[in-house]
Protein backbone atom coordinates (compact mmCIF):
# COMPACT_ATOMS: atom_id res chain seq x y z
CA UNK A 1 0.00 0.00 0.00
CA UNK A 2 2.80 2.42 0.85
CA UNK A 3 4.50 1.70 -2.46
CA UNK A 4 1.27 2.15 -4.40
CA UNK A 5 0.56 5.52 -2.79
CA UNK A 6 4.11 6.83 -3.18
CA UNK A 7 4.96 6.66 0.52
CA UNK A 8 7.52 3.86 0.40
CA UNK A 9 11.11 5.16 0.09
CA UNK A 10 12.69 4.17 -3.20
CA UNK A 11 16.43 4.31 -3.75
CA UNK A 12 18.41 5.91 -6.51
CA UNK A 13 19.58 3.11 -8.76
CA UNK A 14 23.31 3.40 -9.36
CA UNK A 15 25.25 2.87 -12.56
CA UNK A 16 26.19 -0.63 -13.69
CA UNK A 17 28.96 -1.83 -16.03
CA UNK A 18 26.31 -3.63 -18.14
CA UNK A 19 22.77 -2.89 -19.33
CA UNK A 20 19.49 -4.00 -17.73
CA UNK A 21 16.15 -3.89 -19.53
CA UNK A 22 13.12 -4.47 -17.25
CA UNK A 23 10.25 -6.02 -19.23
CA UNK A 24 7.04 -5.10 -17.40
CA UNK A 25 3.88 -7.02 -18.28
CA UNK A 26 0.37 -6.51 -16.89
CA UNK A 27 -0.58 -9.03 -14.19
CA UNK A 28 -3.71 -8.64 -12.05
CA UNK A 29 -3.73 -5.13 -10.62
CA UNK A 30 0.02 -4.77 -11.07
CA UNK A 31 2.85 -6.02 -13.25
CA UNK A 32 5.06 -9.07 -13.56
CA UNK A 33 8.67 -8.48 -14.53
CA UNK A 34 11.15 -10.23 -16.74
CA UNK A 35 14.66 -8.86 -17.31
CA UNK A 36 17.20 -8.74 -20.08
CA UNK A 37 20.80 -8.23 -18.98
CA UNK A 38 23.66 -7.88 -21.42
CA UNK A 39 26.80 -6.06 -22.37
CA UNK A 40 25.74 -2.65 -23.64
CA UNK A 41 25.71 -2.36 -27.42
CA UNK A 42 26.18 -6.07 -28.12
CA UNK A 43 22.65 -6.93 -29.32
CA UNK A 44 22.83 -10.12 -27.25
CA UNK A 45 21.50 -10.60 -23.73
CA UNK A 46 20.46 -13.06 -21.04
CA UNK A 47 16.74 -13.32 -20.24
CA UNK A 48 15.49 -13.86 -16.69
CA UNK A 49 11.91 -15.20 -16.60
CA UNK A 50 9.62 -15.17 -19.61
CA UNK A 51 6.43 -13.50 -18.41
CA UNK A 52 3.04 -14.99 -19.21
CA UNK A 53 3.97 -15.91 -22.77
CA UNK A 54 5.68 -14.87 -25.96
CA UNK A 55 3.08 -12.24 -26.94
CA UNK A 56 3.31 -10.38 -23.62
CA UNK A 57 7.09 -10.57 -23.71
CA UNK A 58 7.33 -9.37 -27.31
CA UNK A 59 5.17 -6.33 -26.53
CA UNK A 60 7.87 -4.93 -24.23
CA UNK A 61 10.94 -6.34 -26.01
CA UNK A 62 13.68 -3.78 -26.83
CA UNK A 63 14.64 -3.58 -30.51
CA UNK A 64 18.30 -3.50 -29.53
CA UNK A 65 18.26 -7.16 -28.43
CA UNK A 66 18.22 -9.62 -31.32
CA UNK A 67 19.68 -12.75 -29.73
CA UNK A 68 19.60 -14.56 -26.38
CA UNK A 69 22.65 -16.16 -24.82
CA UNK A 70 20.49 -18.07 -22.31
CA UNK A 71 17.24 -18.04 -20.35
CA UNK A 72 16.97 -18.44 -16.57
CA UNK A 73 13.68 -19.04 -14.74
CA UNK A 74 13.41 -18.07 -11.08
CA UNK A 75 10.42 -20.39 -10.63
CA UNK A 76 7.83 -22.16 -12.72
CA UNK A 77 4.71 -20.06 -12.22
CA UNK A 78 2.31 -18.84 -14.92
CA UNK A 79 3.30 -15.16 -14.99
CA UNK A 80 7.04 -15.91 -14.85
CA UNK A 81 7.54 -19.01 -17.00
CA UNK A 82 4.97 -18.80 -19.80
CA UNK A 83 6.03 -19.83 -23.31
CA UNK A 84 9.58 -20.87 -22.40
CA UNK A 85 9.99 -23.10 -25.46
CA UNK A 86 8.55 -20.39 -27.73
CA UNK A 87 11.07 -17.89 -26.38
CA UNK A 88 13.97 -20.31 -26.79
CA UNK A 89 12.95 -21.02 -30.39
CA UNK A 90 12.26 -17.40 -31.44
CA UNK A 91 15.46 -15.92 -30.07
CA UNK A 92 17.80 -18.86 -30.60
CA UNK A 93 18.75 -19.35 -26.97
CA UNK A 94 21.18 -22.30 -26.80
CA UNK A 95 20.26 -23.14 -23.20
CA UNK A 96 17.55 -22.51 -20.60
CA UNK A 97 17.74 -23.17 -16.87
CA UNK A 98 15.16 -23.86 -14.16
CA UNK A 99 15.48 -24.57 -10.42
CA UNK A 100 16.42 -28.11 -9.42
CA UNK A 101 13.24 -30.16 -8.92
CA UNK A 102 11.08 -27.92 -11.12
CA UNK A 103 9.52 -29.20 -14.32
CA UNK A 104 9.42 -27.20 -17.54
CA UNK A 105 9.90 -28.27 -21.13
CA UNK A 106 13.13 -26.89 -22.63
CA UNK A 107 14.63 -26.23 -19.17
CA UNK A 108 17.68 -27.81 -17.53
CA UNK A 109 18.12 -27.81 -13.71
CA UNK A 110 20.56 -25.36 -12.15
CA UNK A 111 21.30 -25.48 -8.44
CA UNK A 112 23.01 -23.70 -5.59
CA UNK A 113 26.52 -22.48 -6.35
CA UNK A 114 26.44 -23.23 -10.07
CA UNK A 115 27.82 -20.50 -12.28
CA UNK A 116 27.44 -19.74 -15.98
CA UNK A 117 29.47 -17.21 -17.96
CA UNK A 118 28.45 -15.36 -21.11
CA UNK A 119 31.11 -13.08 -22.49
CA UNK A 120 32.06 -10.82 -19.58
CA UNK A 121 28.88 -11.53 -17.62
CA UNK A 122 28.69 -14.17 -14.90
CA UNK A 123 25.46 -15.61 -13.49
CA UNK A 124 25.47 -17.42 -10.14
CA UNK A 125 22.49 -19.48 -8.93
CA UNK A 126 21.14 -19.55 -5.37
CA UNK A 127 18.47 -21.99 -4.26
CA UNK A 128 15.85 -19.98 -2.35
CA UNK A 129 12.66 -21.97 -1.65
CA UNK A 130 9.84 -20.41 0.37
CA UNK A 131 7.46 -18.77 -2.07
CA UNK A 132 7.66 -22.00 -4.07
CA UNK A 133 9.30 -25.33 -3.34
CA UNK A 134 11.61 -24.80 -6.32
CA UNK A 135 12.85 -21.22 -6.55
CA UNK A 136 16.16 -19.68 -7.57
CA UNK A 137 17.67 -16.23 -7.33
CA UNK A 138 20.44 -15.24 -9.74
CA UNK A 139 23.34 -12.87 -9.06
CA UNK A 140 24.72 -11.18 -12.17
CA UNK A 141 28.04 -9.35 -12.23
CA UNK A 142 31.06 -8.79 -14.42
CA UNK A 143 33.32 -11.84 -14.38
CA UNK A 144 36.47 -11.34 -12.37
CA UNK A 145 34.95 -8.46 -10.41
CA UNK A 146 33.08 -10.14 -7.53
CA UNK A 147 33.06 -6.92 -5.47
CA UNK A 148 31.80 -4.68 -8.27
CA UNK A 149 28.20 -3.57 -8.89
CA UNK A 150 25.81 -6.49 -9.27
CA UNK A 151 22.16 -7.31 -9.85
CA UNK A 152 20.17 -9.88 -7.91
CA UNK A 153 17.26 -11.24 -9.95
CA UNK A 154 15.11 -12.15 -6.96
CA UNK A 155 11.97 -13.63 -8.50
CA UNK A 156 9.29 -13.73 -5.82
CA UNK A 157 11.66 -13.85 -2.84
CA UNK A 158 11.71 -10.11 -2.14
CA UNK A 159 10.14 -6.97 -3.62
CA UNK A 160 10.43 -3.27 -2.87
CA UNK A 161 8.56 -2.99 0.43
CA UNK A 162 7.34 -6.58 0.53
CA UNK A 163 8.18 -10.26 0.09
CA UNK A 164 6.63 -13.10 -1.87
CA UNK A 165 3.73 -15.03 -0.45
CA UNK A 166 5.09 -18.01 1.49
CA UNK A 167 2.97 -20.57 -0.34
CA UNK A 168 5.52 -23.33 0.30
CA UNK A 169 7.26 -22.40 3.59
CA UNK A 170 7.28 -19.19 5.62
CA UNK A 171 10.32 -20.39 7.61
CA UNK A 172 12.36 -21.13 4.50
CA UNK A 173 11.36 -17.88 2.83
CA UNK A 174 12.50 -15.86 5.85
CA UNK A 175 15.71 -17.87 6.17
CA UNK A 176 16.60 -17.35 2.51
CA UNK A 177 15.60 -13.69 2.67
CA UNK A 178 17.99 -13.13 5.59
CA UNK A 179 20.71 -15.16 3.88
CA UNK A 180 20.57 -13.30 0.57
CA UNK A 181 20.24 -9.78 1.99
CA UNK A 182 22.93 -10.52 4.58
CA UNK A 183 25.53 -11.77 2.11
CA UNK A 184 25.24 -9.12 -0.60
CA UNK A 185 26.80 -5.68 -0.80
CA UNK A 186 24.39 -2.88 0.25
CA UNK A 187 24.45 -1.34 -3.21
CA UNK A 188 23.42 -4.54 -4.97
CA UNK A 189 20.41 -3.81 -7.19
CA UNK A 190 17.42 -6.10 -6.66
CA UNK A 191 15.41 -6.89 -9.79
CA UNK A 192 12.20 -8.43 -8.38
CA UNK A 193 9.45 -10.45 -10.03
CA UNK A 194 6.92 -7.67 -9.34
CA UNK A 195 7.25 -3.94 -8.77
CA UNK A 196 10.18 -1.53 -9.19
CA UNK A 197 13.91 -2.05 -8.86
CA UNK A 198 15.34 -1.56 -5.40
CA UNK A 199 18.57 -2.22 -3.49
CA UNK A 200 19.71 -4.48 -0.68
CA UNK A 201 20.40 -1.44 1.52
CA UNK A 202 16.92 -0.02 0.93
CA UNK A 203 15.12 -3.23 1.82
CA UNK A 204 17.21 -3.87 4.91
CA UNK A 205 16.35 -0.36 6.08
CA UNK A 206 12.67 -0.02 5.18
CA UNK A 207 11.06 -3.35 4.27
CA UNK A 208 8.72 -4.30 7.18
CA UNK A 209 8.77 -7.97 6.18
CA UNK A 210 12.53 -8.32 6.59
CA UNK A 211 12.86 -9.60 10.17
Amino acid sequence: CALGTGRYPQPEIGALPFCVWPLRMPHGIGVANAYLIGECGSGRAILFDTGAGIEALAASWPKAIRELAAVFLTHVEGEHAGGLCDVVARFGAPEAFIPVGATAACGRPLGEGEVRRYGRLEVGAYTTPGHAAQHNCYLVHMAGDATGPAVLVSGDLVFAGSVGGAYFSHEQLQANLRRMLGMLAPGTIIAPGHGPLTTVENELRYNPFVV
